[in-house]
């Protein structure tokens, strides 16, 4: 994924964190835990055929069977934009700082189907705003901006509002710190129950969720 962060003059910063690919693995994990299939166009496998197994498809991103369709889906729509920043970022958190790419990175051994380790590498890179303007300026004239987009005109068959990266996040977080947290779904607390019965240092750890 791709991520970047900048503070504003608003509540919150804008803050924007995306695959380089259409979809994200844990996105098609959360359809596997929901019973639900992959849409069209997010995952290929081999052949160029489009995958929508939800269930096969994480067997199969493992061993290599089918991957995930880059930012854009297709050359007509796109797809070398996704391509070319999906390998920025692989450059920059394995060649760069000594890593491992990608392929060797699913945590399965793909000539044994063992699981191994996934020594995963990052890349971050930290601006000083005030080499360039000082940082009141930068916040003042970010959030204007940012506040222009929000009253830009609306699609008429839209839902009547435009948000911006993080606002939408940080008014989940203001709804849900004055209604007692965060919810969690009935699947994956019955993936957190079967994880602490299969490893006893979570049991003493959690040894009652808070939804329980």
């Amino acid at each position: 994924p791709m991520t970047w962060g900048l503070p504003t003059g608003d509540a919150f910063p804008f803050v924007i964190d995306c695959a380089t690919s259409v979809n994200q693995r844990g996105k098609i994990e959360k359809y596997a835990r929901e019973g639900l299939p992959t849409p069209p166009g997010q995952v290929i496998d081999r052949s160029g055929a489009v995958r929508t197994d939800t269930e096969g498809i994480l067997r199969d991103l493992v061993t290599g069977q089918c991957a995930l369709a880059p930012l854009g889906g297709t050359p007509e729509n796109g797809s070398y934009k996704g391509y070319g920043y999906a390998t920025v970022v692989e450059l920059l958190s394995s060649a760069l700082c000594g890593g491992l790419m990608s392929p060797d990175l699913s945590g399965v051994d793909k000539a044994t189907g063992e699981k191994k380790p996934m020594p995963l590498g990052h890349f971050f890179m930290a601006i000083d705003v005030e080499r360039f303007v000082p940082l009141s300026e930068f916040k003042e004239r970010s959030a204007e901006f940012l506040q222009a987009m929000r009253d830009s005109e609306k699609d008429p068959t839209g839902p009547g509002r435009i948000w911006t990266a993080g606002e939408q996040e940080h008014e989940a977080w203001k709804e849900r710190s004055a209604n007692g947290g965060t919810p969690v779904p009935p699947a994956l607390q019955r993936d957190m129950v079967e994880l602490r019965k299969q490893y006893p240092e979570l049991a003493d750890k959690y040894p009652k969720f808070s939804f329980e």
